[in-house]
Formats: structure tokens, C-alpha cells, sequence
């Protein structure tokens, strides 16, 4: 049986909340309320989902059967305690929060005032709103929901056009420390990239040029291969003297670079390991060159 399609208010209409509120409105729901305190942000909310625009939460979050608060993560639980102290939440009501981090004890004040309370994060990137749009259908939620709501969870997840899954409470960081490694790091790793080609005379425009198609190339290997059979090489080769000139390579250009080098390279020892590619001897030998060994080899 589907979902009735509850009225919704979005408290915080930033990229994902505008966007939600949107492919929900697509769907079928009618959103009811927006609120936020920047009346640029409730003015784009207006354009993409039609809520009725309040400055005023706990006014907003009157209006509705189900409360989304899309936030900050920092602002999550003030907002509950504040709309529910000014008698929005009331039993039966759905609170729902967007977090990938935080627990259901974002929302305990809605919980003690009668509502079922979930959470519900997309594993996706948002630069913008009309990017977050494109982007949620197809993706992973992490839901972590009371059991009253876990169905009710699962439909409107699949109503934004996502991909349910089910994290515990206590997974929650664990979760979301993943997702980050997987986008924030990943940032982070391509503009290591970008700052030792920048270092060989490369402009940063030109860098990204040079290395993204084998970057591009990587991530389809992984989307259609996995992970262990996507990795090629030195390491899954068992070049020892080829991760040697890189380590001395950084060493002597970029040291602050050096030790994680090191670091990646060891866990991408037992990821070649895994591959078979590379023998156990081999793999000794390369990890204890970047664990600072084999020097006099």
C-alpha cells in the first residue's frame, strides 16, 4: 500500500532542501510551507516548490504533516526544540531531518511530543540547486527512521527517486565519514593532483585538462568493475624502484605530500593483494619501502 501523500513544510531551503522540495512537489506532494531566514533563500524555494514563504519556522511548521528540516547540521536540533516549544509538532506528525552525521537524537523533543521522527541523507554531491535536482534520483538515502515510519521512509525515499537503505544509530558517523572520504577527500586528493602538475609548470586549468581523463577513466573502471579489478599501476604491478623514484620524488619536491603517499600506497598494497597481481613478497618488500624501510636495498 503507498504512502498518503502528507502535506509538507521544508524548514531551511538551501540546495537540498529547495531540491526535495521540488522532486517532491513532482511526485505529488504539496508543499505547503517553506521557511528560512534569508529572503533570498525563501524566494528560490517559492520558484521551485510553491510553499507558502515564512520567515517564521515554528509558523510554517504548523501548516504540515511532515516537517522537513533541512538545515545546517549544527541547527537541527535548536529547530526541533524551538518548533516544538512553540506548538508545531504535535502526535502523529512525521520530523524529519537530512543529516548524514547526526542521530534521531536531533529530534528527541519532536519524539517526546508524540511525532515519529526519521532521517533520511542522500550519499550525493550538491554545488547548486538545479545540480541537486539532477542529481538525487538514482542516489543512496541512508535512512535511520523509528519503526513506526520505516515504510512510510522507504515511499518517500523512492519518491524523490532515490535507493533505500537502512543505517542503525550507531552507524550514523561511520556512515557519513565514508560519504565524505568518497566526495570531500576526493576533492581533496584531485587538488594534490592539481598542485604537483602546477609544480612541473602547469596552470591549474591546464592540470585538470591533463589528468581528468584518466580520472574519468578510473571511476568508470570502478562503476563497471569494482574496486580490486580497477586498480593498475606500480603497486598492483609490484614495480618496487618505480614507488622508490616517487617517494624520493616528493621527497625532494614536495615533502609535505610524502607521507600520504606512503599512507595510500599501503592500503593500495592489499587492494593489488586482492588482485592477485601482486605476490606476498612483493608486497612485503613495497610496503616496508613506504613504511621508511629498503633503503640500503
Amino acid at each position: 500500500m503507498k504512502n498518503k501523500k502528507d502535506t509538507i513544510a521544508i524548514l531551511g531551503t538551501g540546495k537540498v532542501g529547495t531540491a526535495v522540495g521540488f522532486l517532491l512537489l513532482s511526485s505529488g506532494y504539496q508543499i505547503v510551507a517553506i521557511a528560512s531566514r534569508s529572503d533570498e533563500s525563501v524566494k528560490r524555494g517559492v520558484e521551485y516548490t510553491r510553499g507558502k514563504p515564512f520567515r517564521n519556522l515554528s509558523q510554517a511548521a504548523a501548516m504540515a504533516e511532515c516537517i522537513i528540516i533541512s538545515t545546517s547540521d549544527d541547527a537541527i536540533a535548536s529547530v526541533c526544540e524551538k518548533i516544538t516549544k512553540d506548538g508545531a509538532v504535535s502526535p502523529g506528525k512525521k520530523v524529519i531531518h537530512m543529516s548524514g552525521a547526526g542521530g534521531l537524537d536531533l529530534l528527541e523533543s519532536a519524539r517526546k511530543s508524540g511525532a515519529h521522527v526519521a532521517s533520511i541523507h542522500p550519499i550525493q554531491s550538491f554545488a547548486d540547486v538545479t545540480g541537486a535536482i539532477e542529481n538525487i534520483p538514482g542516489t543512496t538515502f541512508g535512512i535511520t527512521a523509528q519503526k513506526e515510519i520505516k515504510n512510510w521512509s522507504v515511499q518517500i525515499v523512492k519518491d524523490l527517486g532515490g535507493v533505500p537503505f537502512f543505517v542503525s544509530e550507531k552507524d550514523k558517523p561511520l556512515y557519513h565519514a565514508a560519504a565524505c572520504m568518497a566526495s570531500n577527500y576526493l576533492v581533496t586528493l584531485m587538488n594534490m593532483v592539481v598542485e604537483v602538475y602546477k609544480s612541473l609548470g602547469l596552470k591549474h586549468d591546464e592540470a585538470i585538462k591533463a589528468f581528468w581523463p584518466l580520472v574519468r577513466g578510473t571511476i568508470k573502471n570502478i562503476e563497471n568493475q569494482g574496486t580490486v579489478q580497477s586498480l593498475t599501476g606500480p603497486i598492483s604491478r609490484g614495480d618496487i624502484g618505480t614507488v622508490e623514484k616517487h617517494l624520493q620524488a616528493f621527497q625532494t619536491k614536495l615533502p609535505e605530500f610524502l607521507n600520504l603517499y606512503r599512507e595510500l600506497g599501503i592500503f593500495t598494497v592489499d587492494i593489488g593483494h586482492k588482485k592477485k597481481t601482486l605476490s606476498d613478497e612483493r608486497a612485503k618488500k613495497i610496503k616496508l619501502l613506504l613504511s621508511g624501510g629498503l633503503k640500503d636495498e
